[in-house]
């Protein structure tokens, strides 16, 4: 248990002597993160840094549906570049546009979607010509 503040002691002295007493005991030496340097110190602050990286780490978003859509198709189409065989393209591409159709289909919020199916024979075609290049 903390021991109360002396009478006549500063809040200040009182708890530095509190910090510097348990320093050397050891009390902070395994706590997690130490040595290392804290994160978004050096970041402009931003009253709701918790609420981001809230998101982040449970890897939500609070994108309208169009928007959140018009994200994942560009994620996707950069994976898909990445494959190497075409029958496995193709096969993602059809499973991209169905995904596609059916956001659009049930989109409710946001503005409305510049996001359109992909042309399965134009992506094959870009994807053929980066592979072929040394």
């Amino acid at each position: 248990m903390t021991e109360r503040k002396p009478i006549g002691d500063t809040w200040e002295s009182w708890v530095d002597r509190q910090v510097r007493e348990a320093t050397e005991r050891g009390a902070f030496d395994d706590l997690a993160g130490a040595g290392k340097p804290i994160q978004g110190l050096d970041e402009p602050y931003n009253s709701n840094w918790w609420l981001q990286r809230f998101l982040q780490r449970e890897g939500l978003s609070i994108l309208p549906d169009t928007l959140q859509l018009g994200r994942f198709v560009e994620d996707e189409k950069k994976r898909i570049n990445k494959l190497h065989a075409e029958t496995t393209v193709r096969r993602e591409l059809d499973s991209l546009n169905a995904t596609i159709r059916e956001q659009l289909a049930q989109a409710t919020s946001g503005p409305s979607s510049r996001t359109t199916t992909v042309d399965v024979e134009r992506f094959v075609a870009a994807w053929r010509a980066n592979r072929e290049e040394p």
